[in-house]
């Protein structure tokens, strides 16, 4: 972020860091609070990449995503990063266009992505599935990412979760049932409400 906001007067440098620092403070707990210091650092130097990328992505926590779609593309443009396309292909489900989502998740780079984000884009890819009534696409694109993974890590537990929970909607109760348990196990967390659904299905069960 120092990087990108040299080219500027050293004041103004200094106000839109402020902005960006309060706008990644507020993201998790005052959203909409964040984006408006976001677009605050916006109005000042809406010609650096750090900038619109945290526009785009408090937009994103605060819902507005036609607005998170416009300055993420604004972001890659300027700086060619590929690590927003899970966030955009997610905005595409939210504003009803499920099939720019699926078009996303089928760009190259995402072949080259770490776990987590290629998890993240595997969810969005099922969930847009799911937006068109096309459960077993969904299914078999959950089923393609590391659902038996040893880790533990949230993306894991989500995967899981999301497959169970498709499981369900398909009609595939026992299957439903046994990743809602081993989603579960890893979900020290409780990021989730898997053993309450377990209990739901075998409730309906007996």
């Amino acid at each position: 972020m120092r990087a990108q906001l040299k080219g500027l007067p050293e004041k103004l440098a200094a106000r839109v860091a402020r902005h960006l620092a309060a706008a990644g403070m507020f993201i998790d707990d005052d959203p909409e609070l964040a984006y408006q210091h976001a677009l605050a650092a916006r109005a000042r130097a809406s010609r650096i990449a750090v900038v619109r990328e945290a526009a785009g992505e408090t937009a994103y926590a605060a819902g507005h995503y036609a607005e998170a779609l416009a300055e993420l593309r604004a972001a890659k443009r300027m700086n060619g990063a590929t690590d927003y396309l899970p966030i955009m292909a997610d905005c595409h489900r939210a504003l009803g266009n499920p099939e720019q989502a699926i078009k996303l998740a089928k760009s190259p780079s995402v072949a080259n992505f770490a776990s987590e984000a290629k998890a993240e884009m595997t969810l969005v890819e099922a969930g847009a599935r799911r937006d068109m009534g096309q459960l077993d696409a969904a299914l078999r694109t959950l089923e393609l990412a590391p659902l038996t993974s040893k880790s533990r890590s949230s993306w894991v537990v989500r995967l899981r979760y999301a497959y169970a929970d498709t499981l369900e909607e398909a009609g595939r109760d026992s299957d439903a049932l046994a990743w809602f348990h081993r989603t579960h196990a890893i979900d020290s967390d409780e990021l989730t409400d898997a053993a309450a659904r377990a209990d739901l299905i075998e409730r309906r069960q007996t």
